[in-house]
């Protein structure tokens, strides 16, 4: 299915291309027709095989999801020349000073914000009774079940993003005039145009509240919880559980699409009054810290582990002896 999809983008790719026209106004491609498009495919093609292949590779040997690996690694790549770039606008005066520091301050502070709501979670609070066998008595604990305030992640803007380019990438197949249904599309559905950012959110929003209730069964959970024996306080087992459950799932998940409908569309705002060298903010800014919050929990763990296994060699060489 990943295959399909990369010749179709791919081939979507090939014809755009061709009818990009350079600074001196001839085209970009100086070789246009079927054989471009066929190297074009087949190059583009290629690549995605093979870093779909290295994204396994990583994950199967390395630490942490390979393919969210992959894409970090080009998404940080690119932080140090966007830095340069500016710090230049500030040294020619193309920008104030003043703006610069303030711009820096809110990046600290806008992924400050992400890292808490990744982080953030609402925890229910589930008892079990006590029961005796015998002489003893067993039971009686409480713990807790946590709940992400985002549950869903970064898949919602990922295939928001998908189905938008979808309708342009056709458009641009199609033709690339503007007085045609397919090139209204293309003009007024892409990055910068208020119709786009509209329909971004609604997408987002949408695909939040189905990704989560794929992720998390309310009336399975509560199923298990009875079985084991175990109740939320003042709620009674079974349906009710299971409605309080949804009723909270659907308050965070509210809470979460906002979150990341806000950073999602906040670069596109600013590109509308503010001119940038780089493109801060969306679905590249999430994935950074996403992944970076994941690596260090799977570091933290692989550390316990490898302690632990320390810990059992040690007393097993002193249990022989």
């Amino acid at each position: 299915m990943e295959t399909l999809l990369a010749l179709f983008q791919a081939y979507g790719i090939s014809v755009g291309l061709e009818t990009v026209t350079s600074s001196l106004g001839s085209s970009a491609v100086m070789d246009p027709g079927y054989f471009f498009r066929f190297e074009a495919v087949v190059t583009l093609t290629g690549g995605t095989v093979f870093l779909m292949w290295l994204g396994d590779q990583i994950t199967s040997r390395g630490i942490g999801n390979g393919i969210s690996l992959i894409i970090f690694a080009g998404i940080v790549a690119m932080l140090p020349q966007a830095l340069f770039a500016t710090l230049e606008l500030g040294r020619t005066g193309a920008q104030s000073p003043i703006f610069i520091l303030l711009l820096l301050c809110a990046i600290i502070g806008i992924v400050a914000f992400i890292v808490f709501m990744e982080r953030a979670q609402r925890r229910i609070l589930i008892q079990y009774p006590k029961r005796q066998v015998g002489n003893k008595i067993y039971g009686g604990e409480s713990t807790h079940l946590p709940l992400k305030l985002n549950s869903s992640g970064v898949i919602p803007p990922i295939f928001a993003n998908a189905l938008l380019l979808l309708p342009v990438t056709l458009a641009g197949l199609m033709s690339g005039d503007d007085g045609t249904w397919y090139g209204y599309i293309a003009s007024h559905i892409k990055q910068g145009e208020w119709l786009y950012i509209a329909f971004y959110v609604a997408l987002i929003v949408f695909f939040s509240f189905f990704y989560t209730a794929i992720v998390f069964n309310p009336q399975e959970t509560a199923d298990n919880l009875k079985k084991a024996g175990g109740f939320v306080l003042g709620i009674r087992p079974g349906k009710n559980t299971a409605e309080y459950f949804d009723f909270v799932l659907t308050r965070l998940t509210v809470v979460g699409a906002a979150y990341l409908a806000g950073i999602c569309i906040m670069p596109e705002v600013v590109k509308l009054y503010y001119t940038l060298p780089f493109y801060f903010g969306g679905t590249s800014l999430l994935i950074v810290v996403s992944v970076t919050i994941d690596t260090v929990a799977q570091i933290q763990s692989q550390l316990i582990a490898h302690q632990y296994e320390g810990l059992l060699k040690k007393s097993k060489l002193k249990g022989r002896r």
